[in-house]
């Protein structure tokens, strides 16, 4: 088994003492079990893994208890607080391990479908919800189109109630997880065709009925192969499959986007880590003129900006969680750490790529692969150009 890497720096913990205790339990997880099924599998950031694999590191996660760790305790989660939430999360993907995204579900699992409990019918609750928790289904959150992304009350795909059925047309796109999914949670408009006014409704559509497809070929800039389109053709959806009430989907999708903007943090902070953690090691093995790189004030300063802006970001993060954790909206804060904390772990990932000179823009060099995704965060899940308009919008609404 190998083991973690140490803190960059030394201090107090933040969180619980709960808290500690998983992190601890994950990362012996992550550097001993699943770090051996990576090697004997040939998974690595470039290279994924396929779903019967996946579906393998899921169901060994829930018998662990990470999995639906995010998940209410009344559903057999952790109820952990967001403070404990995020850094639990951070350790994960700070380990550097290619199945971070996967040890809670991240693209597929519970996270997805955690705050719908309380809309979801007895039967939406033993067809979908407690499959997912249980990780015996996957599931993703189709909402993305062509013409709808940061707007996203403008979704094309029309869905039609005939009968007991609702026929659904259109094409979602982008779709994180769409590869290997069972079912989705998707946003179609019910209004009207002539109608004045947006009507978004939101459904779990079944991925493996009839009319409907998964496209999945293409890759993201950092060659990873788990997005996709999901294409609905005369595509029978139950009318018991509606989450909600008509006109809803919005509502449903956006009642947790303040804590969903800030969950997003962990993941780029725990990267930009690993970024900055090989630059600091890339340095002091590299030699020129004698003597190892670190010792040159130039790359000296580099890194020095790193930590500093990094230790920024995350100061930043976890003060929001606490706001969260106190019971307010924090929808001006948690733009802010969506903004400041994408905006950085680039910056870090741009100046590793530097440290490293030629080996950090070849292929197969970690610092390359984190470049590439961070950058991708920026885009992600709320551009940054969108994260400045919300705390705009916060900051003259309480003037």
């Amino acid at each position: 088994m190998t083991t973690a890497s140490k803190p960059l720096f030394d201090g107090p913990f933040e969180g619980s003492p709960r808290a500690a205790e998983i992190i601890a339990r994950v990362q012996d997880f992550l550097h001993g079990e699943l770090a051996e099924l990576a090697r004997a599998h040939g998974v690595d950031h470039e290279h994924g893994a396929d779903r019967a694999l996946l579906q393998q590191v899921w169901r060994r996660s829930h018998a662990m208890g990470f999995y639906g760790m995010t998940l209410p305790e009344q559903m057999g989660g952790l109820g952990l607080p967001v403070l404990d939430h995020v850094l639990v999360k951070e350790a994960i993907y700070a380990s550097g391990s290619p199945f971070a995204p996967h040890v809670f579900g991240e693209l597929s699992g519970p996270p997805r479908v955690g705050a719908l409990a309380r809309q979801a019918t007895p039967q939406q609750m033993a067809q979908f919800i407690v499959p997912v928790a249980q990780a015996e289904m996957a599931i993703c959150f189709a909402l993305t189109e062509a013409e709808a992304g940061s707007d996203a009350g403008a979704v094309q795909t029309r869905a039609v109630l005939d009968g007991e059925h609702y026929v659904v047309n259109g094409r979602k796109r982008f779709i994180s997880g769409s590869p290997f999914a069972d079912a989705a949670v998707l946003l179609a408009s019910t209004a009207a065709e002539d109608a004045d006014e947006r009507e978004v409704t939101a459904f779990f559509v079944d991925l493996h009925a009839p009319g409907v497809r998964v496209e999945t070929g293409y890759k993201t800039m950092a060659g990873q192969s788990s997005t996709g389109d999901i294409v609905l053709e005369d595509c029978r959806v139950p009318l018991a499959n509606r989450i909600g009430a008509p006109g809803r989907g919005l509502a449903l999708a956006l009642g947790r986007i303040s804590v969903n903007r800030l969950l997003h943090c962990p993941a780029m902070l725990g990267l930009a880590q690993l970024a900055l953690r090989d630059a600091r090691d890339y340095a002091l093995q590299r030699r020129q003129f004698g003597r190892s790189i670190a010792q040159f004030q130039a790359i000296q300063h580099m890194l020095a900006d790193m930590a500093t802006e990094l230790a920024a970001a995350r100061a930043l993060m976890l003060g929001t969680a606490r706001a969260l954790d106190a019971g307010g909206a924090a929808r001006a804060e948690t733009s802010m750490a969506k903004l400041f904390c994408s905006e950085t772990a680039f910056r870090v990932a741009d100046r590793a790529v530097q440290i490293h000179g030629g080996e950090g823009i070849v292929q197969g060099r970690r610092v390359e692969f984190l470049f590439r995704m961070l950058r991708m965060y920026r885009v992600l899940t709320g551009t940054s150009e969108i994260q400045k308009n919300t705390i705009a919008k916060e900051l003259l609404a309480s003037a």
